[in-house]
């Protein structure tokens, strides 16, 4: 998780209400679109972010698959996912040595991830080529961190896109900016591996549930903003993925995830429904709390997220046929 996510208050970014979180909606035309492998986390030797960079200091090339869908990820109030939607982008995606992400790719995530984490991280491959490109060329790139810098979802990403612009993307400063995001990320995913122990315990009977959901809630305040979603998330699938655990302690749990911002609510909740060989009886004790806590809209928003993670569309057809049910001015 990182500043656009939550507490076990279900606040998160500073004190932000978790209404200020966009709703899964298409935005109307002209307008800005308001996951080496993990440390203790999901394996990424699977689908890589998308297609590769250029070599440093080669000319960007144009908007690329992945950024566009990035693209319509933040179109649909999403956090941002590899292509194919198989994970949630997580900041090693940017910090692998040797990976080279496409600069349009990284520049959209660095401006519009609700990870602040990931937004972080986004900036460093696009400081290593900015800092190899020739000098004549580098205003362009000079640009695009100015770009960066106004519009950035995150103050902090705002704040190292300005230093690397003044340092002249010295290589200094860009390990500078990547020790600190490291020093946030180690101490939260020991904590992660901690808690993944405690799971195990859990499925050997060792754990009560009240114990269990105490645990739960002390991960995740501790972690709040440290983590990245897309690890939490998956130590989220993990739990409600496995039928060792029981379904009092997935009830409890779902129960939890209600209290959360819209926006984290509506991914953690469609990856519960939408797991393989989910029971029936948690589906349906999940769809009674949102009929029971949530308004229609959001129902609706969890729904299409839910038809989206289940192949049954695509994002590009929700995002049509919301742009269809938009007024014209």
């Amino acid at each position: 998780m990182a500043e656009g996510t939550f507490g076990a208050s279900g606040r998160g970014n500073g004190g932000r209400r978790p209404d200020d979180d966009p709703p899964l909606r298409a935005v109307p035309p002209g307008a800005s679109p308001t996951t080496g492998p993990a440390i203790g986390g999901p394996s990424l030797g699977g689908p890589s972010l998308g297609r590769m960079a250029p070599e440093p200091g080669a000319r960007p090339a144009p908007r690329s698959d992945l950024a566009d869908h990035f693209l319509a990820c933040c179109k649909l109030g999403r956090y941002l996912t590899v292509m194919g939607g198989a994970r949630f982008v997580i900041t090693d995606d940017f910090r692998q040595q040797g990976i080279a992400i496409e600069p349009a790719a990284a520049a959209l995530a660095s401006i519009y991830s609700r990870d602040f984490l990931v937004a972080q991280a986004a900036l460093l491959p696009l400081g290593r080529i900015a800092d190899t490109t020739p000098f004549k060329d580098r205003e362009r790139y000079e640009r695009l961190f100015s770009l960066i810098e106004a519009n950035a979802l995150s103050p902090e990403v705002q704040g190292s896109a300005k230093a690397m612009v003044e340092s002249g993307f010295r290589e200094a400063e860009i390990r500078e900016i990547e020790a600190d995001l490291g020093n946030r990320l180690s101490p939260a995913r020991v904590a992660y591996r901690e808690f993944l122990a405690v799971i195990g315990q859990l499925m050997q009977g060792r754990v009560s549930a009240s114990d269990f959901l105490q645990e739960f809630l002390a991960f995740t305040r501790a972690v709040a903003g440290k983590l990245d979603f897309g690890i939490y998330s998956f130590c989220i699938d993990r739990i409600f993925g496995n039928t060792r655990v029981p379904l009092n302690i997935k009830q409890l749990l779902a129960t939890e995830i209600m209290k959360y911002p819209p926006m984290v609510r509506r991914e953690l909740l469609t990856n519960i429904l939408t797991l393989p060989g989910q029971s029936p009886e948690l589906v349906g004790f999940i769809r009674q709390l949102c009929n029971s806590q949530l308004d229609s809209a959001q129902i609706i928003e969890i729904e299409l997220l839910e038809a989206v993670k289940a192949s049954r569309v695509s994002m590009g057809e929700i995002e049509q046929r919301l742009r269809n049910a938009v007024p014209a001015a």
